[in-house]
């Protein structure tokens, strides 16, 4: 463990610990498989829908669902929900929880192992989850379709920019929350008409090497903003665009200009 972890760790045992006895829901406090479970605040539950613009449109996935709060407060919103719950009992507690609210066709419950589930077919992932589980599974993250809203409390994603972020006004712990959008993924190789693009990606960050048809290789630098918008130089061109699946076009202005196109490789 290291030391971010151990200290995120001790803070959520503190929180739990200080937390008056009989206002504490059941099984707060509980240490769990990948970390101690202290609940996501109602308040804040219903902001950190709020930012991810939550409407009866999405699907909604909370790892690590505890009493299931988060899931059924999206399913009152009228969005499907999932949530992915070790312990059995909890799992047990959630569901009576979302018959009780009236959204158990909407609001369902998985025991199982976070780090192993599915979540392909989600358009939130809603959590409340330590640094070192988040960066565990940045690279589901990233097989997320573009566009897909991430919404953390408290902690961030190393590496990854926020897109907004909020503080729960007359809040003393576990206030914030941060809202972050998978990127396209353009990393591999890309036929343009005059050659070949080869991206590595880092989040939102690319770089590679342009092999032009007359065999000069050329540096390639770029970045992805919001979902799908891509802009990257090579030599002395500036390549804009947009990204759609095995697709990038767009124009390309400097020592080129007008309209460009490319089509996935591999």
């Amino acid at each position: 463990m290291d030391l971010r972890h151990f200290a995120a760790t001790v803070l959520l045992c503190a929180a739990a610990a200080a937390a008056p006895a009989q206002t504490q829901p059941p099984y707060e406090g509980q240490p769990g498989k990948d970390v101690v479970w202290v609940p996501t605040t109602r308040a804040l539950v219903e902001k950190m829908l709020d930012l991810a613009e939550v409407t009866p449109k999405d699907f909604v996935v909370d790892l690590g669902s505890g009493d299931g709060r988060m899931v059924i407060a999206a399913a009152k919103r009228g969005a499907r929900a999932h949530g992915v719950e070790w312990e059995a009992d909890m799992v047990e507690l959630a569901r009576r929880s979302a018959q009780e609210a009236g959204v158990a066709d909407k609001a369902t419950f998985a025991q199982g192992d976070m780090f192993e589930a599915d979540i392909s077919k989600a358009s939130v992932l809603a959590l409340f989850l330590l640094p070192a589980n988040l960066n565990r599974l940045v690279p589901k993250f990233l097989t997320l379709a573009p566009g897909t809203r991430i919404v953390t409390n408290t902690y961030r994603i190393d590496d990854w920019e926020e897109e907004k972020q909020l503080v729960l006004e007359g809040c003393t712990t576990w206030c914030s929350a941060h809202l972050y959008l998978v990127p396209a993924r353009v990393a591999g190789s890309w036929k343009l008409p005059n050659g070949e693009v080869r991206f590595t990606q880092s989040y939102r960050t690319l770089s590679g090497t342009l092999l032009r048809a007359d065999g000069r290789e050329e540096k390639v630098e770029g970045k992805v903003s919001g979902a799908s918008e891509v802009r990257f130089t090579a030599g002395l061109d500036v390549y804009t665009g947009r990204v759609q699946d095995k697709r990038m076009s767009g124009e390309v202005s400097g020592a080129s200009g007008g309209y460009w196109s490319a089509t996935r490789v591999k």
